[in-house]
């Protein structure tokens, strides 16, 4: 009786690992819902009360300061020239979130422009942040929390820590008006996946469909498109129901990625060899410099000089022949490129000769 219950638990077990499948993932981690972003926006403004950090006199901050003292019912009289230690010209970006709402709060990042040492201590002026389309679509405004510091003695010596010419204020700005995605009264949202691959959009829509009959189609590599009911609710529900759908997406393309400015090589698992044969050696030549000195006779005109002594060696390592074995996997390739003991640069040169020779099934990507 045992035995039996036994093997039946075995079997139920069995039957939920096969259920499970083998590296899925959710639709909403493969790609997005077009119109479903955050939109970037940026102003121009100034940042005022710094300790003598500012921007000095420079012709646009002056201008801007200008502008901020009009709207503030101060105009500055013809040929004044404001004093600006205390004042930067500054940078405002910010990213305005999907069905961000008026009355709403975002963060927004300040950059200086100019020649300003430091933004520690500055608040900025009331900015109006503008989209792409020059419309007005935040205000912001706020003491600024700078990360770094710049100090400077008297004698010209100074120490910088982190960027102090970058600051950020936590909800500083305020949403005035929001982007309509068009979500809920469409004909047909269009979603599209991060990497172009006409498999994985084919189990996209297979899955999608299996939820929602004749919901999705294809509409290239990247883009499926879903017919929905109108609403914004029932659409929302659908929505949510489709992000969390999970479909096996297709193995990615074989790649070695080579950074030549750091040396770095990555190679991911769908990288194959065929067989070969790789023999590499370095020759390395060493000159030491041993100069001698050479004093002149007694109670002569001569002068202390050095003779120079050099000697030069060359040797060479490596230069044993190392197999290949076709149809190698990431962990033997990792281990074959390992018994040859090279570094970085000479990585790079042998996995270029490798696909050059035609033994290496994989697209180099040098960045």
């Amino acid at each position: 009786m045992f035995r039996k219950f036994l093997l039946a638990l075995i079997a139920a077990c069995a039957g939920l690992v096969a259920a499970v499948p083998a590296h899925a993932e959710r639709v909403r981690d493969l790609g997005e819902f077009q119109g479903v972003r955050p939109n970037q926006l940026t102003g121009y403004g100034v940042v005022v009360g710094l300790p003598g950090t500012g921007d000095n006199n420079l012709e646009y901050v002056t201008q801007a300061m200008r502008g901020v003292s009009g709207r503030l019912g101060m105009p500055l009289p013809p040929g004044v020239e404001p004093g600006l230690k205390n004042a930067a010209a500054v940078i405002i970006t910010a990213e305005l979130p999907a069905f961000a709402k008026p009355g709403q709060r975002i963060d927004v990042t300040v950059s200086t422009i100019g020649k300003a040492k430091s933004l520690r201590g500055g608040a900025l002026v009331l900015t109006p942040l503008i989209g792409t389309d020059g419309q007005i679509y935040a205000m912001a405004q706020g003491n600024l929390a700078v990360g770094g510091l710049d100090a400077t003695g008297r004698d010209g010596s100074s120490l910088t820590v982190n960027v102090p010419t970058v600051g950020r204020i936590a909800a500083g700005a305020t949403v005035e008006r929001g982007v309509a995605t068009g979500f809920d009264s469409e004909g047909a949202l269009r979603f599209n996946l991060h990497d172009a691959d006409f498999l994985t959009a084919r189990r996209l829509r297979d899955a999608i469909n299996s939820r929602f009959p004749g919901c999705a189609s294809i509409v290239d590599g990247v883009t499926l498109s879903l017919v929905l009911p109108h609403g914004a609710d029932i659409r929302s529900a659908m929505m949510a129901e489709i992000e969390t759908i999970e479909v096996n997406p297709a193995q990615t393309a074989a790649k070695v990625i080579v950074n030549s400015r750091s040396g770095t090589v990555v190679i991911n698992q769908a990288v194959r060899l065929s067989p070969a044969a790789i023999s590499h050696g370095r020759l390395v030549v060493r000159v030491d410099e041993d100069p001698m000195v050479v004093q002149p006779a007694p109670f002569s005109d001569g002068r202390t000089a050095l003779e120079p002594s050099s000697t030069v060696s060359a040797d060479e390592y490596g230069g044993k022949v190392n197999l290949m074995p076709g149809g190698a996997d990431l962990a033997e390739i990792v281990d074959a490129l390992n018994m040859l003991g090279v570094g970085a640069s000479d990585l790079v040169v042998i996995l270029e000769a490798l696909k050059q020779a035609g033994a290496l099934k994989a697209e180099m990507v040098v960045l």
